[in-house]
């Protein structure tokens, strides 16, 4: 049976930031599902994305971006017999790393200067990114007419999830990891893709050059040339 490939957005995006990556991977004859992450908190959030691979028979390789790599990395082992994990621009957290205390930890990230918080009802609060900064913050090789549908179209993550800490066993831990990312993403910089990979001990790590934040949007077949990798592990495993 060949792996299913759950795909984890991040903040600032929805599921159509993977829809360059999904036709390879339907192609290569892998089912493909889309979790719906509702960037509310990060444990609740790795809590629903477990749901989608319960729900999922047979093995999953997780794939994510940006704060969706914090996501899958709190996905309980035992959700489902997950094989792989790629991270694409992501982060992967040790225990009591956020986010934000991640994206700080080297230089070049310029997303706190780039976010717009939106107070809530319920006491908690929305960022998103300011339409202004979204182009070149987020996804600088990406043509102007699509980066505007894209900073037109964010659900935002909350300021509570992406200062959350990470959990006590993170999942890279446990399962063997990819990581692709940019050379010049201001959201994660790429020194610290580096760093995270190598602790992780990742099978393979890619940066792109001159690529952005948006990863899967700029560059979907290097994204899906690296999950097809993931899901082909297993299968010689």
């Amino acid at each position: 049976m060949k792996p299913t490939i759950v795909l984890v957005h991040g903040a600032f995006a929805e599921s159509s930031s993977w829809d360059g990556v999904i036709d390879p991977l339907l192609d290569a004859g892998h089912p493909v599902v889309c979790a719906a992450n509702p960037l509310r908190g990060l444990a609740s959030d790795a809590a629903a994305v477990a749901d989608v691979v319960r729900a999922v028979d047979g093995p999953v390789v997780l794939a994510a971006h940006s704060y969706g790599g914090a996501v899958i990395s709190n996905v309980a082992a035992d959700a489902g017999e997950i094989v792989g994990l790629v991270y694409v621009a992501g982060f992967a957290p040790e225990p009591g790393e956020s986010a934000f205390s991640l994206a700080g930890m080297f230089p070049g990230s310029t997303l706190g200067d780039a976010v717009q918080p939106v107070p809530r009802s319920d006491g908690a609060t929305d960022l998103y990114i300011a339409v202004d900064r979204f182009h070149d913050q987020v996804c600088a090789d990406v043509p102007a007419e699509q980066a505007d549908r894209m900073a037109a179209t964010p659900r935002p993550a909350t300021q509570e999830a992406l200062f959350e800490p990470s959990g006590e066993r993170p999942l890279w831990r446990e399962v063997p990891s990819w990581f692709l990312f940019g050379e010049l993403d201001r959201n994660i910089p790429a020194e610290l893709e580096h760093f995270m990979a190598e602790r992780a001990g990742a099978h393979r790590t890619i940066e792109i050059p001159g690529a952005s934040h948006a990863v899967p949007v700029a560059h979907p077949n290097a994204t899906a040339h690296l999950i097809l990798e993931a899901a082909a592990l297993h299968a010689t495993a």
